[in-house]
């Protein structure tokens, strides 16, 4: 084999490692980290909390405590209790009900002119925003449960798939090497008199 194409190769390889270290990591802070803490995968669908949180993003949301939530946290809480209606904006203020004494927040989206209209009781609050990946979002948003499912197959399959060629492509190019490296060609001969 020539150099250029032990070049080629060679990026071909470290393209490959590239991507499929970017689809694992992509996993792991989307599906691992989020399964393993009892975060949860939310999209972000409209441009409240820009820039911080540009719609499309994907954001994941630890279970917090009540009382630890503090003024500056991005809360997620249901807009009305017992809801599937979510929102996720910054906390901008503490306050007790003015009747009951219930500690209740204030809330705000980053781009919003003003406050939320209705403060956030304790019983609303899904928990903080942990982390965000950008444009992940609409991905998520788009596949729905069994989608999500299939596609998660797919792509596993695909991997192995993948992983099972370069074994296969591995062994055959250090075949071939070996093979190569045992073939000696024969010395010339000299002649002798003459």
């Amino acid at each position: 084999m020539t150099a250029a194409t032990e070049a080629w190769k060679a990026i071909g390889r470290g393209l490959s490692a590239g991507l499929l270290l970017l689809v694992l990591g992509i996993g792991v802070l989307t599906i691992g980290v989020p399964a393993v803490t009892g975060g949860v995968p939310l999209s972000i669908l409209t441009g409240s909390m820009s820039p911080s949180l540009p719609a499309g993003s994907l954001v994941v949301v630890k279970p917090t405590p009540f009382d630890e939530v503090q003024v500056g946290d991005v809360l997620t809480y249901q807009l009305e209790s017992g809801q599937p209606t979510l929102v996720t904006h910054r906390v901008t203020a503490r306050v007790a009900d003015s009747a009951t004494g219930e500690t209740r927040f204030i809330t705000q989206g980053d781009a919003n002119e003003v406050a939320d209209a209705e403060p956030v009781r304790p019983v609303q609050i899904r928990g903080t925003v942990w982390y965000a990946v950008p444009l992940l979002g609409w991905a998520n948003q788009f596949l729905d449960g069994s989608a999500r499912q299939w596609l998660v197959a797919l792509v596993a399959g695909g991997l192995l798939v993948y992983a099972g060629v370069m074994a296969v492509s591995g062994v055959r190019d250090r075949r071939r090497t070996t093979d190569a490296a045992s073939v000696t060609e024969p010395e010339p001969v000299t002649g002798v008199g003459g």
